[in-house]
């Protein structure tokens, strides 16, 4: 028998509620102004999904960079966090996973807001339905160098005790302007699909010949997509807030892509 994967304990989904996903906010990119007015748009979205929500899951990279120093949290953002307290004070769950762009979460989300915090993909029956459900970096044949090099420099304590020793002026600048080198602010390949070579994709289909999930639910690749895995199995890519402002909503039956646009989801 293969192993399986562990499992958070089951979400339920009562009737007539749903189940909301989202990822790659990539607030304060590319400079304060723009973030701010996509910020207040994640927050009329998140206003909206409350409305029917049974759970919502936030898939990494939030912000384009965060680190929670012991006395000190990066500047900004306050309409998002504001809005994330309110939620979870009202009593609606709200699962946090970090990205590769705000790994450096440790417990200020957790003890402010009541979040959990996930740096691993998981497994969870949501409903009748099993999920994979993850950022994404770092998995499948693609990512090499930041898989082999970068995530274990940056997921070691001895680096982040390093960076803690800089004075959050400094810290936070330097890695503001390391973020500015970001996928999310320079590049158009993300607008390429892979098809078969994809490598999420590759990811799923190896975790499907281990352990059946109805639906794998990744974000870092900033492209939405929508893609069969293998009999009753879809791979789904939330995309970005950036260019397309889209997300995830289960209904209990079906897992589908959507688009936050003008305050109108479609």
């Amino acid at each position: 028998m293969p192993e399986l994967l562990p499992e958070l304990p089951p979400q339920a989904l009562p009737p007539g509620k749903r189940v909301y996903f989202a990822s790659d906010f990539h607030l304060g990119a590319p400079d304060a102004e723009t973030s701010r007015e996509r910020e207040r748009r994640i927050v009329r979205w998140l206003d909206e999904a409350a409305k029917d929500a049974a759970a919502i899951y936030l898939l990494g990279d939030i912000f384009d960079f965060w680190f929670e120093y012991r006395h000190a949290i990066p500047r900004g953002f306050s309409r998002l966090q504001g809005k994330l307290a309110e939620l979870t004070d009202g009593g609606l769950p709200i699962t946090l996973f970090t990205g590769n762009h705000d790994m450096w979460m440790f417990g200020y989300f957790t003890q402010e807001m009541g979040i959990p915090i996930m740096r691993a993909p998981v497994s969870q029956r949501i409903g009748n339905q099993l999920f994979h459900i993850g950022h994404g970096d770092g998995l499948g044949p693609g990512d090499f160098a930041y898989r082999r090099v970068l995530k274990p420099v940056f997921g070691s304590r001895f680096t982040q005790w390093l960076f803690a020793r800089l004075h959050p002026n400094l810290g936070i600048g330097l890695a503001n302007s390391w973020s500015r080198r970001s996928r999310i602010q320079n590049g158009a390949a993300d607008a390429k699909y892979f098809g078969e070579d994809e490598w999420l994709l590759v990811y799923c289909r190896e975790v499907e010949k281990r352990q059946h999930h109805d639906y794998y639910v990744f974000g870092h690749r900033h492209l939405p997509l929508d893609v069969a895995v293998g009999p009753g199995s879809r791979y789904l890519n939330l995309g970005e807030w950036v260019n397309y402002c889209s997300y995830g909503v289960y209904d209990g039956n079906e897992l589908v892509l959507r688009e936050f646009t003008s305050d109108v989801a479609r």
